[in-house]
């Protein structure tokens, strides 16, 4: 690919003009890095990147000293037709999902780290991609900082992955650490990363488990070459994970993490997103903070690990930033991004086939048989029993613990509803998925 809008004056190195659209933590700090190491950005692309504009909502709000004010626009489509490379950085479907359209079928190269867009609209966007001969760039979208998009679209293309595990958002990360780090509750944690800027003031993308389904859906569909949606992958977020139920999982030696897991099986591809308990000896346990990581196991490659900063305006605005050289090195010495790969046209599996294993907490009546009435309920729905500990409690109950062979997912939430109205069963405490073992 060679765009045609390229200038080159003299013996000077060609430019490559950017439009940036959305001025926020992450497009500030991408405005700072581009002015401070310009040259270098040039010296590993052959092209000057040259800053024509900066679509914002709003050009009177203040901004950070190095924007400056000139470039400042609130015509986003006019600064699309003056540039060769369009930084989408606005987030959310509407106005960007048009943008990105009108720029892709522009013949524009668009780098963006908008999750959602992509996740609820990729195939829309990759026949922009076809039709207009044009690049889309996405590093920024899944983990921050992490090269996880193109390790698994590149260097991993002459690979078969098998399963990608990861924790992929940060605040619910860091509150689940400190729930079981300081005793936290829920509510304590989240309030605390609220006050140190983790988290929204309405966290519910988060919490919910909605941000990390949109990164599962881009994840799988580059692992597998299979087209999967944000609406494909079920979700379930921390907001009743408890204190009481943190603190056992590390009395068991496990931990509590929030997973997004995608895997392939000979029957096709399962993609969801839920609280799981981890042995504390699996890499994701040890993963503190604010901090993503991202598991890949694959046929010939075996395990791979992705770690560092999922968010934050600097490790992102170096993600996009990687984006923006390589594709101004494309349009200096011609090629392509790498386009969309979907040609396994995986079948996605429903709850009745999906793979599955949970740890269910009890507080049963003590008395004989009921133990038994409840191994009837797991073993009528076909879920072999992996390990039961039972505990006595003074109040003339016991706690019991039990953690299931793997099973469908289906047949896992038939066994929970039985328990529910199982004379025997006082109350069902917690579900829990069981990951990495």
């Amino acid at each position: 690919m060679s765009i045609s809008g390229v200038t080159r004056t003299g013996t000077e190195d060609p430019v490559v003009r950017v439009a940036l659209l959305g001025c926020g933590t992450v497009g500030s700090q991408v405005i700072r890095l581009l002015r401070e190491h310009g040259d270098d950005w040039a010296a590993r692309s052959g092209a000057r990147l040259d800053l024509v504009g900066v679509a914002v909502r709003d050009t009177s709000v203040p901004r950070d000293p190095w924007v400056p004010p000139e470039l400042l626009t609130t015509d986003a489509s006019a600064l699309i037709d003056r540039a060769d490379i369009v930084v989408e950085l606005i987030g959310g479907i509407e106005p960007a999902r048009g943008l990105v359209l009108q720029a892709l079928r522009g013949g524009r190269t668009v780098v963006t780290g908008n999750k959602a867009l992509l996740a609820a609209h990729g195939p829309e966007l990759h026949a922009a991609v076809e039709a207009g001969d044009a690049d889309l760039y996405y590093e920024a979208a899944v983990a921050g900082a992490i090269p996880v998009v193109y390790g698994l679209r590149e260097s991993l293309a002459g690979d078969n992955i098998v399963t990608v595990a990861g924790i992929v958002n940060g605040t619910t990360n860091y509150i689940l650490d400190e729930m079981a780090t300081r005793g936290l509750s829920f509510e304590q944690a989240l309030q605390q990363a609220q006050a140190l800027g983790y988290a929204e003031a309405d966290p519910t993308a988060d919490v919910d488990g909605h941000d990390a389904a949109a990164k599962a859906a881009i994840l799988a569909s580059l692992a597998f070459h299979t087209r999967v949606s944000v609406d494909d992958v079920p979700v379930a977020g921390i907001r009743g994970i408890s204190a009481e139920e943190v603190s056992a999982a590390a009395g068991a030696g496990q931990v509590v993490k929030l997973l997004a897991v995608a895997r392939r099986t000979t029957g096709g591809v399962s993609v969801r997103v839920h609280p799981a308990l981890l042995p504390d000896t699996h890499p994701l346990a040890a993963v503190r903070g604010a901090f993503n990581a991202v598991v890949v196991e694959a046929e010939s490659a075996g395990r791979l690990m992705f770690y560092g900063q999922g968010a934050g305006g600097t490790p992102t605005a170096s993600a996009v930033l990687s984006d923006v050289v390589a594709a101004a090195g494309h349009a200096i010495r011609g090629g392509h991004a790498p386009r969309e790969s979907a040609y396994t046209q995986l079948p996605l599996l429903g709850p009745e086939e999906t793979p599955a294993r949970t740890q269910v907490q009890l507080r049963l009546v003590d008395r004989p048989g009921s133990l038994a009435a409840v191994a009837g309920v797991y073993g009528e729905e076909g879920v072999s029993i992996e390990s039961v500990h039972q505990q006595r409690s003074d109040d003339g109950s016991a706690r019991v613990v039990i953690t299931s062979h793997i099973a469908t997912e289906a047949s896992l939430a038939r066994t929970v509803e039985r328990l529910v109205t199982e004379s025997r069963v006082q109350e069902v405490i917690s579900v829990t998925h069981v990951e990495g073992e």
